[in-house]
């Protein structure tokens, strides 16, 4: 007899939905009655080498036989290695393992201030923006109406609007820290900036000392094409924080640092006691070979492509690679996202008249053309 989980214990963060999973493969997932679902969420951009890989499972379930925990007070192979990986592909930057997108950017909020000192400890960041939950991460966002019910937020943080250089330049002065930014804003509904914005907005730090910190927790690692969303205009950030996709589905982040930065933290200046753990370096290695050795950068560029033409004579289209968002210009998503899982395909809704579509990298042409389909059915209907 198979008993309804009940969330009544559970502290009431998330909006409930009427389905739970048990299982998953690819780009399916599969609920208590066997229903199959189509993830065009991916976890929010999370399982990009789709759900439960068999290198990925492989990889965790032989580290979790031999070593799970050590704490950071002792190295691990796993660890190492993943830090060795990540140098490559971030132009040989330090990392400092954390749990979480939100970790991550409170190690780079930390850093960029130990590493200017004195007063310069001023940042500005941008309107839309969205860097995590917890409290400078949340001081960092760009949107009020996340930071209000927790007021007062940090304070030092200047927000600017987004893809406007002219006014990034006007707010950075000698009493700032940092710039963060996202490549491309996620929550705020997959906005791309203009072609040039982040190659002015490292020229305004160069001119003015300040540290660029990118913000690729949901761009990064082959989202959008390329190992760093950043690689679009070939800019190369100070401090780049990573996490979603790296994991391959389990909790972990890195905040990557140049190698002169990354030395303003002594012992004891930031720790975490899970962070980098052998499991979770090890299902990385493995989610990094899988993007690696199966194409999917190459694949997001041309599924994204595909995706984008098929929803284009639906609405407006933003997005790169597979960040895709769909805005009907109405206030219909939620209305869309309901409509669409009704028919076994998972939409988010990120505003209220736009949706936003993450699926795996591994999502096939005929996935594509299922959630091209229902999500054309269910806007008509709409």
């Amino acid at each position: 007899m198979t008993t309804a989980l009940s969330t009544n214990q559970m502290m009431p963060t998330y909006k409930p939905h009427p389905v739970s999973f048990v299982s998953g493969s690819g780009s399916t997932l599969f609920s208590e009655d066997g229903t199959a679902y189509l993830d065009m969420v991916a976890g929010i951009a999370v399982a990009s080498v789709g759900h439960c890989h068999p290198k990925v499972v492989q990889a965790i379930t032989q580290q979790a036989g031999r070593l799970i925990h050590t704490s950071n007070l002792y190295g691990t192979h796993p660890q190492r290695a993943l830090a060795e990986r990540l140098a490559g592909i971030s132009q040989g930057k330090l990392s400092f393992f954390a749990n979480s997108g939100a970790e991550t950017i409170e190690c780079a909020l930390k850093l960029a201030r130990k590493f200017q000192g004195g007063s310069r400890n001023g940042f500005v960041a941008a309107t839309g923006g969205f860097h995590g939950r917890t409290f400078g991460a949340l001081s960092a966002t760009g949107q009020l109406a996340k930071q209000a019910p927790f007021a007062p937020v940090v304070p030092g943080f200047t927000h600017v609007p987004y893809g406007d250089s002219g006014a990034l330049a006007a707010a950075v002065d000698e009493n700032t820290a940092a710039v963060i930014l996202e490549p491309i804003q996620g929550e705020a509904g997959v906005v791309v900036p203009p072609d040039g914005y982040l190659t002015e907005a490292r020229a305004i730090c160069d001119r003015t000392g300040t540290l660029l910190i990118f913000d690729e927790v949901q761009t990064g690692l082959g989202r959008t094409g390329y190992w760093l969303a950043a690689e679009h205009e070939s800019v190369d950030a100070d401090i780049t924080c990573l996490a979603k996709t790296l994991g391959g589905g389990l909790p972990i982040g890195s905040c990557l640092a140049r190698p002169g930065i990354a030395q303003a933290f002594e012992p004891g200046d930031h720790a975490t006691t899970f962070g980098g753990g052998p499991v979770q370096c090890a299902a990385a290695l493995a989610t990094l070979d899988v993007i690696e050795g199966e194409g999917l950068l190459e694949r997001a560029v041309v599924a994204g492509e595909s995706l984008r033409r098929g929803l284009e004579e639906l609405g407006e289209v933003r997005g790169r690679g597979l960040m895709v968002a769909l805005d009907l210009g109405r206030p219909v998503a939620q209305s869309i996202a309901d409509g669409a899982l009704a028919r076994g395909v998972l939409v988010n809704p990120v505003s209220s008249t736009a949706i936003r579509l993450t699926p795996p990298l591994v999502i096939t042409d005929e996935e594509i053309d299922r959630a091209v389909q229902t999500i054309g059915e269910v806007s008509r209907e709409v």
